[in-house]
């Protein structure tokens, strides 16, 4: 099996709802958002996707230079939420799509992996 990963950031604030802390007032990061990509097969150039296709593809969803509460009015913007909701849109585009990590800070990231469990997996019936 073949992992591969694309890396790119976007600027921009957010502040969050219901959290009392620095973080509730507007501010700002330069967010990094990982993508991994699996596979297990290689095309005839020998690759599994191209980075840069997927990159691309990376850079269309974030939102550069927006404020995050405006763009996902429907929740609050976590790294957390962000994490879920930018591996919803990459595998929507990219079935191959495994996991997405968003950094606010070098220090501090959110890794976010959909689980399968039985009834995914089986569709309700034993496995």
């Amino acid at each position: 099996m073949y992992t591969l990963k694309v890396r790119e950031h976007f600027d921009a604030a957010h502040h969050l709802n219901g959290y009392e802390g620095k973080c509730a007032r507007v501010h700002g990061h330069r967010w990094v958002v990982e993508v991994e990509v699996v596979g297990s097969e290689l095309d005839e150039v020998g690759m599994v996707r191209d980075f840069g296709e997927l990159r691309a593809i990376l850079l269309s969803i974030l939102p550069d230079h927006m404020d995050v509460n405006e763009v996902y009015s429907d929740m609050n913007p976590t790294a957390e939420n962000l994490a879920r909701v930018f591996y919803e849109q990459m595998k929507a585009r990219v079935s191959e799509t495994a996991a997405v990590t968003v950094w606010e800070t070098p220090e501090c990231s959110c890794r976010y992996e959909p689980t399968t469990n039985e009834s995914d997996c089986c569709r309700g019936r034993r496995c």
